[in-house]
């Protein structure tokens, strides 16, 4: 059985791949979980996560570039930019806790991101965290 990390995972997989053009890929995004191994519960976890940002992805940009401090978020990578609106979106619409959230999106960024990603991600997110309170 899948993890709730492997669920997210597959998520960035998702944004990134609608990112880079692919728009298409909501109707596949249950297909390509099951094909990652992602399925039941953490294929539901998954897929509200990955509609979710869709859905509020607007708000989630507004609020990821109010933290970017030099940065535009079209210009930052795409992976990055795929992890900082998942963690986003699970910091600002989500119950779990900020803390599981920001580590879950650094565990992310030193899996599938350059070596000084986790850092830029985490710094971030943090200040989105701090706004929210």
């Amino acid at each position: 059985m899948a993890t709730r990390h492997q669920a997210r995972q597959s998520v960035v997989g998702l944004l990134y791949a609608q990112d880079v053009g692919n728009e298409g890929i909501s109707k596949f995004a249950d297909e390509i979980l099951e094909e990652g191994k992602i399925r039941n519960k953490q294929k539901e976890f998954a897929l509200n996560l990955y509609n979710g940002v869709i859905k509020n992805k607007d708000s989630i940009d507004e609020t990821i570039n109010h933290h970017l401090k030099e940065w535009e978020l079209e210009k930052i990578g795409n992976i990055e930019r795929a992890i900082l609106r998942l963690g986003t979106y699970e910091l600002v619409f989500s119950p779990l806790d900020d803390a599981v959230v920001i580590n879950e999106a650094i565990e992310l960024a030193k899996t599938l991101a350059s070596d000084t990603s986790p850092r830029f991600i985490n710094g971030v997110l943090d200040s989105v965290k701090k706004d929210k309170s």
